[in-house]
């Protein structure tokens, strides 16, 4: 499984933030320290304010900033609302046409291991992500 661009974008723009509360953020900046591009970032801090895990704050001076304590952002929930609810495979979908499903056992496999890594990524926080943040830090200064 590899999850998506925009799904590890949101991290690393939640991770950013956190890692800057006393003040608020641009895209501009994210984008430099990061190395991507702003119009995709664009997207992701839409997506993340339409959530409520990020505030967008407009006109001179505006910028964006968590909206909730890092500790209570969960890592699971992160990428289950990045990732959407696309199913994994087709016979999770409403439009299954796989003529096997009847008597598959792959989807009860795939079904158990998704449970188990949403369950672990459940288990941290964003606080858990930038618990030693100086490293960090340093990294993404080198703009």
């Amino acid at each position: 499984m590899k999850l998506t661009s925009f799904t590890d974008y949101t991290l690393r723009v939640l991770m950013y933030l956190a890692l800057n509360t006393e003040r608020l953020a641009t895209i501009q900046e994210v984008a430099e320290a990061y190395g991507i591009s702003e119009n995709h970032l664009m997207k992701v801090v839409h997506h993340l304010a339409k959530s409520g895990m990020v505030e967008s704050v407009r006109g001179k001076g505006g910028g964006i900033r968590l909206a909730l304590p890092a500790e209570q952002i969960h890592v699971g929930r992160v990428v289950r609302e990045a990732e959407g609810d696309q199913p994994i495979v087709e016979c999770f979908s409403d439009n299954d046409h796989c003529r096997i499903t009847p008597s598959c056992k792959l989807a009860g496999v795939l079904a158990k291991a998704f449970e188990s890594l949403y369950a672990s990524l459940d288990a941290y926080t964003l606080a858990d992500l930038i618990a030693r943040p100086q490293p960090l830090v340093r990294l993404l200064a080198r703009v």
